[in-house]
């Protein structure tokens, strides 16, 4: 396993599990188990994500202790304001059944999102959660982020992949200290990115699948990446990545994929509005 070091001194696994979209109860709680046994410790869910319970009891049931899990879960926009963000956290430790997270983000930049951080700041202070930090935050909205709070986010995740690389806001948070990480590495494989000649001819290179040279690069960008697969193989062949690397030539090559095609524009008012009509709880 390989880590990353964040702005307040705590360790970050480079490599994790996603939850996003996996709704079948018993399937999630089986796959955390199994993706902890294939190795991974970096898990990643949301309040949004409608999962927590089954996270929480996949950790239970992996064996492996809490402290050895780096355990994300995310505020949804509906407790997007201080004593919403009080509340979000009671209840997603509650489903979790664990007394503190490792990293707590504020899943978008809407709603009041300064009054939530507020919350999350002084749960940090108190010793609740080890790190704090942000998603979907643009350039812009971090610049002025930055500006009002006392606690600089550890991390922003945000969507990167071959296709929508990020390049401007990863020198921007290198800049800052901020560690990025990567939601849906794998482009939600559109453009048939498993079949891209360029990324299969790095694979055959180093004897990996698209996939692991995929994940490879977000590392070798210094980017934690949390892939999901309800797949016993591909959970193992998403995280035997620590064996190779990629050279200058790989990198370059990978750089010209970059098209700026994201999955979601959160620009988009149509998008906006049907994220805060999302509810996780009456």
């Amino acid at each position: 396993m390989e880590y990353v070091t964040l702005n307040n001194g705590v360790k970050m696994p480079k490599l994790g599990y996603g939850v996003f979209q996996m709704n079948d109860a018993a399937e999630c709680e089986d796959c955390v188990a199994e993706a902890i046994a294939s190795g991974y410790r970096l898990i990643d869910t949301a309040a949004a994500y409608y999962n927590e319970e089954a996270v929480g009891r996949g950790i239970k049931k992996s064996g492996v202790k809490r402290e050895d899990i780096f355990l994300t879960t995310k505020l949804w926009i509906q407790d997007a304001s201080y004593e919403g963000a009080r509340r979000g956290f009671e209840d997603s430790l509650a489903k979790l059944q664990t007394d503190y997270l490792d990293l707590y983000l504020v899943h978008h930049p809407f709603g009041d999102y300064y009054g939530a951080w507020r919350a999350l700041a002084e749960l940090y202070k108190e010793g609740r959660i080890r790190a704090i930090g942000i998603c979907n935050f643009d350039r812009a909205r971090l610049t002025d982020f930055l500006y009002h709070v006392d606690v600089r986010p550890a991390v922003n995740q945000i969507e990167v992949h071959p296709f929508h690389q990020q390049k401007e806001m990863k020198a921007m948070a290198d800049k800052e200290g901020i560690q990025l990480e990567a939601w849906a590495p794998f482009a939600e494989g559109m453009n048939n990115i498993f079949q891209q000649e360029n990324l299969v001819k790095i694979g055959r290179k180093y004897g990996k699948s698209p996939a692991q040279v995929i994940l490879r690069w977000n590392m070798e960008r210094g980017i934690v990446a949390i892939p999901k697969s309800v797949h016993k193989n591909r959970m193992e062949e998403n995280f035997a990545v620590w064996d190779f690397k990629l050279d200058d030539e790989d990198m370059a090559d990978i750089a010209r994929m970059d098209g700026q095609h994201s999955l979601a524009d959160l620009n988009n008012p149509e998008l906006v509005h049907a994220l805060h009509n999302l509810k996780v709880h009456d």
